[in-house]
């Protein structure tokens, strides 16, 4: 009876033993489960991570073009001149790309086609809306720059334009659209600038008053559109007589002005002269007709004789009248007329 009782008791041991390995068993197996799951959701998190880096490194990549192209076109825009657009760009270029030499080369440029043939170059053709603007000819960039280098250059076509039309818009703003002169408030504009630079360096400068002569004849006799192409030929005349640092505008009607810098009493009057004399010498074709005119002018100078840009043209002004008075097709310095 006891032996019985030892042996149900080690029995029970034994299946108490057996089924608690199994249930270490299945909880180990349970747990390698678990640790299992845990290590692949961790590693797919650390892969979204990853990801989400990459993608983030992107954007800011992205962004980083974005905003510098932004700084690129706003900096151009700035600039009023072709050179000082391309300054700002190459500037901003070597901060992003490698590069020995970076020239922009006029649209025309026999040197474009010499750069064509040269491995260490990339010519890039900037394009405008109907027309090629220039080429950006860039030396010593490696290979993997120039992607971006030709991104960069697009913006830099774009900002071109702008600049470009800028400059046209302007130069209809000032420019007369019949004579191609300057208009009556440009020239007035630019009088007083240059009476203020003479009178801080102590020079003199002077100013014309053109007016063609029996300009209502003309019109009556041979018609408005004659009359538009005198004056065309007259304008040209007078920019094509002058210097290039001297500025060339229409009054009003058959009036055109001109304003002189560094121009004394005695020099003016030799402008005024060759003015007379090439439009007295040129023959006018204006459709089935052939015109001859004259021109009077009137000369002052600053400062003996007014130092207002208002007093300046009015004596101007009064010279012309003594001109007209005199018998025409002559030039009257006002000095002279005054002390007559």
């Amino acid at each position: 009876m006891n032996m019985s009782i030892i042996l149900l008791v080690i029995a029970y041991f034994f299946l108490v033993i057996r089924c608690t390995r199994h249930l270490l068993l299945d909880m180990e197996i349970h747990t390698n489960n678990c640790l299992t799951k845990i290590r692949c959701d961790y590693e797919n998190l650390l892969e979204q991570k990853q990801k989400l880096y990459s993608q983030k490194m992107e954007m800011e990549e992205e962004a980083l073009e974005i905003f510098t192209l932004y700084e690129i076109t706003k900096e151009i825009t700035k600039s009023l001149s072709e050179q000082a657009a391309f300054n700002i760009f190459k500037q901003k270029l070597q901060t992003h790309v490698r590069f020995d030499e970076c020239h922009l080369l006029e649209p025309h440029a026999c040197e474009a086609e010499n750069f064509k043939n040269q491995d260490d170059h990339v010519l890039f053709a900037l394009q405008g809306k109907e027309e090629k603007l220039g080429y950006l000819m860039i030396k010593g960039m490696p290979a993997d720059d120039q992607e971006k280098f030709m991104i960069l250059g697009h913006q830099f076509a774009l900002a071109l334009r702008r600049v470009k039309l800028y400059k046209k818009i302007e130069k209809i703003a000032i420019t007369d659209s019949l004579t191609e002169v300057h208009t009556r408030r440009y020239i007035m504009d630019r009088l007083q600038e240059e009476i203020h630079r003479s009178s801080m360096r102590k020079i003199k400068m002077s100013f014309l008053m053109v007016d063609v002569d029996y300009f209502k004849s003309i019109n009556d006799k041979f018609g408005h559109l004659t009359g538009d192409q005198v004056l065309r030929e007259v304008g040209t005349i007078i920019k094509e007589t002058i210097r290039e640092i001297d500025i060339a505008g229409r009054y009003g009607g058959e009036e055109f002005c001109a304003v002189l810098p560094d121009t004394d009493r005695d020099g003016a009057k030799y402008v005024a002269e060759r003015i007379r004399q090439a439009t007295e010498e040129a023959e006018i074709k204006a459709y089935d007709n052939t015109v001859k005119i004259t021109v009077s002018v009137g000369v002052s100078t600053y400062p003996e004789d007014a130092k207002k840009a208002e007093e300046l043209i009015d004596k101007a002004d009064w010279a012309l009248y003594r001109s007209k008075k005199q018998g025409r097709n002559r030039v009257t310095t006002f000095g002279v007329y005054k002390d007559s």
